[in-house]
């Protein structure tokens, strides 16, 4: 709900500027490169009311630089790196993702955009299963396309928002003790505006 929030003020604080705006170099145009990056960290529990049961603490840090360049006007090719940790109260997980992808912008030259992107990531890491002296190796797929907010607050220097609309992910997850592996697929089509990330973007 927070993020949500957060997007909505946002999302209202960028379109009032756009009437305000003097001339300027914000914006993208053709042959521009940027660079751009994320930052997250997410904190849970999961409480139980079953007599034994203990509250599952759940935790996850991600960090996610990118460099991008216009091919035209409106299109960008991008191509990125991404390391995210987490713990999810019986397994925990180190992945390491590289990615590419592009991004075309409706209105790349306005200080207020918007834009849609489409990318391949391919990750891999360790898993180590709590309570055991075991780690797994863990590999990834992941078919992401987001549409996002975009907004100049100076010449070089600019903020945006991306929704995780569609995502294709499979995941194999390995027991070196056991041989067995993991597979797991997920679908998903987020319109409820829950998977919300912000970060900057630099524009040489």
């Amino acid at each position: 709900m927070k993020k949500v929030l957060l997007f909505a003020a946002f999302a209202a604080f960028a379109m009032t500027s756009v009437n305000a705006q003097d001339e300027d170099s914000s914006g993208f145009a053709k042959s521009d490169i940027y660079m751009t990056g994320t930052v997250g960290f997410n904190s849970s529990t999961e409480s139980s009311n079953i007599t034994g049961d203990t509250d599952t603490d759940n935790s996850s840090t991600e960090f996610s630089p990118a460099i991008g360049y216009m091919l035209t006007d409106n299109i960008a090719l991008e191509a990125g790196l991404g390391y995210e940790s987490g713990d999810d109260g019986s397994t925990e997980t180190t992945v390491t993702t590289f990615s590419v992808g592009a991004r075309w912008f409706m209105n790349p030259s306005d200080k207020f955009s918007l834009s849609v992107g489409a990318g391949l990531g391919f990750g891999s890491g360790t898993a180590t299963f709590v309570g055991e002296t075991v780690e797994g190796e863990l590999s990834a797929l992941t078919f992401t396309v987001a549409p996002a907010v975009n907004y100049w607050m100076s010449d070089s220097w600019g903020l945006f928002a991306n929704i995780a609309a569609f995502q294709y992910s499979s995941t194999t997850t390995g027991n070196s003790a056991t041989s067995d592996e993991f597979d797991t697929t997920s679908t998903g089509l987020n319109i409820d505006l829950t998977d919300i990330n912000f970060g900057m973007v630099y524009k040489f």
